[in-house]
């Protein structure tokens, strides 16, 4: 495990892991990578990075992995030019007390109002906005007109625990409505749709924060979106 150290400040701008000539090969890559943006400024101050180890002689390549993780979490990925965060750290990586306990003892949501539960595991870390939570939430998805007529409510959840409640003022077409945190690939709202809304009323909100929605999702279900409670109406005929 080793550091990059920035000499004009002394502080850490990348944190790697690997054997042999791994930790100098960085001083040769190319690109526009803000690690080697870093780099190249040194060079040109005539300067060259401090390279530290941090710890060697570790028995498997998972305690490896563990210990990159926890230093980037403690040193802050947007302080550092590493372009993620570590191994499993969504999952297991730096939580405060409330999230922790929210992870590991979320008791049973019990849902009773009309509403949709997304799943946001891919865009959901552990810190973020909440302009971003609700922005990764609302959009962008492909949902049934009947069912947007439905739902009242939208849950973000994250590894099976609400971690906001949104009450849905109005549908829209994807990317039709301004985003200040995400864009998106072109095309890729093509048929689908994204919702206008606001952080529920505190006794809704209350209801399902920090519960677990795991009982409303079959499990191996690829789709992000469940519906515990709306039901397609029935069309009668004369």
């Amino acid at each position: 495990m080793y550091l990059y150290i920035d000499p004009r400040n002394n502080k850490v701008f990348y944190v790697g892991k690997g054997q042999g000539g791994r930790v100098l090969a960085h001083l040769s890559q190319t690109g526009e990578t803000r690690k080697v943006r870093i780099l190249k400024e040194l060079r040109d101050d005539g300067l060259q990075p401090r390279i530290e180890v941090l710890v060697h002689g570790l028995p498997d390549e998972v305690t490896a992995f563990r210990i990159e993780a926890a230093v980037i979490d403690l040193l802050g990925l947007d302080n550092l030019s590493n372009l993620v965060r570590g191994w499993q750290s969504v999952k297991s990586g730096r939580k405060t007390l409330s999230e922790l306990i929210a992870y590991y003892a979320a008791p049973p949501a019990i849902i009773s109002d009309s509403v949709m539960l997304i799943r946001i595991n891919q865009n959901y870390r552990h810190g973020m906005s909440a302009e971003e939570l609700y922005e990764v939430t609302r959009g962008i998805w492909k949902i049934a007109e009947w069912r947007r007529a439905s739902v009242k409510y939208a849950l973000a959840v994250f590894e099976s625990v609400v971690r906001e409640v949104y009450e849905i003022e109005s549908w829209h077409k994807a990317q039709s409505t301004p985003y200040t945190t995400r864009s998106f690939p072109p095309d890729s709202g093509i048929g689908r749709w994204e919702f206008v809304g606001h952080v529920a009323p505190a006794e809704i909100r209350d209801r399902y924060l920090n519960h677990s929605v795991s009982a409303y999702f079959t499990k191996g279900a690829q789709n992000p979106i469940a519906f515990p409670v709306t039901k397609k109406p029935v069309i009668e005929h004369e």
